[in-house]
């Protein structure tokens, strides 16, 4: 097995684009020979642009460009580079006269007359190599382009991480070491996106008094130890809880701290019998509002909110 090989072997999935890349430059390659065997100057990467305009039509290079998946000023590269040498020509269109329009010249006509032995011979080529594969490539590709197009790499491996870092959140009850901590999470959030009100200084300053006597809990998130997200239960006169002072550091975003929080309130709410649990918000907290939606919670319209920055009362019956 030559050295690449086992290098590539060795890295694994990682390397996958770079697997793909080295196969196609491999391929790009051979490519230009073909095109020597046959007598056609045409370098590969003009290959995809010169097909859509070799079926006659006159095209806008937005048109090309959208057809071949390419950026347009790749296509327009391109274009360029075969109008230097006398294949191409622009024009103002037939149909619309405002818009440049791209057309084979006679040249690039003689090349497309030429090519066409090449055409039958590399399409037989192919069919019989992939007669001797397991796999069929170019089903494989066009199932990667699919999966691509619905979800992104970059999307899967940032659900990885999430999955993978949020195994390391411990979600912990209050202690009174973690004063400091559970004001600090919360006056980081509300002075980034409003000010700090009378209510909240009560309850942050004061949590035992104004939280935990009366009945609630206070959940911290601890991320390899550290306090980084918390969030509170605070008793109501109907028995339910309303979920209140939650918070995630922002250097822990990402890390399901606040969907963990969530789900341990719910949890803890159940289990003290609790109908429902209450919240207020603000819809300029879009993230927020997106991950209460999940957790199952729905806009009411309840009593005056004592916080000015509230704007939207939701709800989650419970189901004991």
């Amino acid at each position: 097995m030559s050295n690449f090989m086992d290098f590539y072997d060795e890295i694994g999935k990682m390397a996958l684009g770079s697997r793909l890349r080295r196969l196609s430059d491999l391929l790009t390659e051979e490519a230009a020979q073909i095109y020597a065997l046959y007598g056609v100057d045409l370098q590969p990467k003009w290959f995809p642009v010169f097909y859509v305009l070799s079926r006659g039509e006159e095209r806008t290079i937005t048109e090309i460009a959208q057809e071949i998946g390419h950026s347009h000023p790749s296509v327009s590269q391109i274009v360029r580079e075969m109008a230097r040498k006398g294949y191409v020509k622009e024009k103002k269109g037939k149909k619309d006269g405002r818009k440049n329009y791209v057309t084979l010249s006679p040249a690039g006509e003689a090349v497309r007359a030429r090519i066409q032995d090449q055409y039958t011979d590399v399409g037989a080529a192919v069919d019989n190599a992939m007669k001797s594969t397991q796999y069929d490539l170019w089903k494989a590709l066009a199932e990667w382009e699919f999966l691509l197009e619905q979800k992104s790499l970059l999307r899967r491996v940032q659900e990885e991480k999430k999955e993978r870092e949020s195994k390391g959140v411990q979600i912990v009850d209050y202690a009174p070491k973690h004063a400091a901590a559970f004001k600090q999470l919360n006056e980081t959030w509300i002075s980034t996106y409003f000010k700090m009100e009378p209510e909240d200084l009560k309850a942050l300053d004061h949590p035992r008094e104004y939280i935990l006597k009366k009945g609630g809990h206070i959940l911290m998130a601890l991320y390899e130890g550290r306090p980084l997200g918390t969030c509170a239960l605070i008793k109501m006169a109907d028995g339910g809880f309303e979920l209140a002072k939650m918070a995630v550091a922002p250097e822990a975003q990402g890390k399901s701290i606040g969907w963990l929080l969530g789900l341990a309130a719910i949890e803890r709410a159940r289990a003290c019998g609790a109908g429902r649990l209450y919240l207020e918000s603000n819809t300029i907290l879009k993230p927020a509002i997106n991950l209460y939606h999940k957790l199952g919670f729905r806009k009411i319209t309840g009593p005056p909110s004592p916080y000015d920055r509230c704007n939207i009362q939701m709800e989650l019956q419970i189901s004991t």
